[in-house]
């Protein structure tokens, strides 16, 4: 049986994006009641008809291997994996240097005999690209400098739990807690078609969007103009097949009030990653004019919400929309914790079929490993 990696979005197909989703929101379902905020609060009513999630991971380690610090994503993945039934061991860059102590493939073979599962943020993507080649056991992409599919995963729960907040209620049936009745998947092309401006670095997270948003029937407006990478990853998207009116739902914009105009989700990220600390005044002074404020989103959709990944920083965007009812950050941060699980759950815990990619995953199924070009990536923890 092929090992079930996830190395990029761009691995799946709609309909096994759809599956997780749903998954994601049916194990935040039935988790949600049993996590009392304290011993105080008391028994919440309803839960003696609960049951706890699948203990999918029981008896089985998950490695974290994580090359770069984090608070949301390893605080995500360990209680998740403790959800499961399983133990998080977390290996951070002190614990373990990708590639220099000893080859990363055998590295990937050691992690794999050992653990049932890893779950990698590095830097480099051929890191996790390597880690995936040469594990015996599911690999799944934490964060590179090319991709963050965990990411995109909370944004699309996210962007379903709150449809109702765009013009048109979501056409989604309500999660049950009863996991014989969880039977259809979630589709964004049942709700009013999105407009999704991304006003920032064109980083991993926007490769992600790229390969995502736009078989969603979602349409992205996007400022800074186009450039080489994001191009090189939007060649991606049309080698899977998508059909012309899909890659006409792109955009590239030379003003940010332009990218911002209609939009119903306006996004952003960090302008200066891990590693670019160096370039900081540089960075500053070509992101003039990106910070997200109420005067720059004006021409946006009436009722437009925020979004950003993780952490912020002041020039990013103003307190105003960063706290204030648009913004759906911590709820777009709370779940990563159940999109992350799921995957867990699926691939880690089932190794489930429907999570195998359809379309051929180049990055690790080719004889050569060619670095694709890309930039250093958002560090969103």
């Amino acid at each position: 049986m092929r090992v079930p990696h996830l190395v990029t979005l761009g691995d799946l197909s709609v309909q096994q994006i759809n599956a997780i989703i749903t998954h994601a929101a049916f194990l935040k379902s039935i988790s949600k009641p049993w996590l009392a905020p304290a011993p105080g609060a008391g028994k919440i009513k309803g839960t003696e008809k609960l049951r706890l999630p699948s203990q999918s991971l029981f008896n089985k380690s998950i490695a974290l291997v994580f090359s770069k610090r984090s608070t949301r994503t390893r605080i995500a993945a360990e209680t998740s994996t403790f959800l499961l039934g399983g133990r998080a061991l977390f290996l951070g860059k002190e614990d373990i240097h990708l590639g220099v102590n000893e080859p990363l493939r055998d590295t990937a073979r050691v992690i794999g005999g050992m653990c049932q599962g890893i779950f990698a943020r590095v830097g480099a993507h051929k890191e996790v690209v390597d880690l995936a080649r040469y594990s015996p056991v599911p690999v799944i992409n934490a964060l590179s400098s090319q991709f963050h599919p965990t990411q995109i995963l909370a944004d699309l729960l996210t962007l379903h739990e709150h449809a109702h907040m765009f013009g048109k209620p979501a056409d989604v049936d309500k999660v049950d807690s009863k996991p014989k009745k969880q039977k259809k998947r979630l589709d964004l092309s049942r709700l009013r078609p999105l407009t999704i401006a991304y006003v920032g670095d064109p980083n991993n997270i926007l490769n992600d969007m790229l390969l995502t948003y736009p078989r969603q029937l979602t349409m992205l407006s996007l400022y800074p103009t186009e450039t080489t990478e994001a191009a090189d990853t939007w060649a991606r998207v049309k080698a899977l097949g998508c059909d012309s009116d899909f890659l006409d739902g792109i955009s590239f914009h030379v003003d940010p009030a332009e990218a911002v105009q209609g939009a119903d989700v306006v996004v952003t990220d960090t302008w200066i990653s891990m590693g670019q600390e160096s370039e900081r005044a540089e960075r500053l002074k070509a992101f003039d004019g990106y910070r997200v404020t109420e005067a720059l989103c004006s021409n946006a959709f009436p009722q437009w919400r925020f979004m950003h990944c993780l952490p912020r920083h002041e020039e990013e965007v103003d307190d105003n929309v960063f706290y204030g009812p648009r913004s759906l950050v911590f709820p777009e941060a709370d779940n990563r914790k159940w999109t992350i699980m799921a995957l867990f759950d699926l691939i880690f815990g089932k190794w489930s079929i429907d999570l195998l990619p359809t379309a051929p995953r180049s990055d690790i199924d080719v004889e050569t490993e060619t670095e694709v070009n890309g930039t250093a990536g958002t560090d969103a923890v």
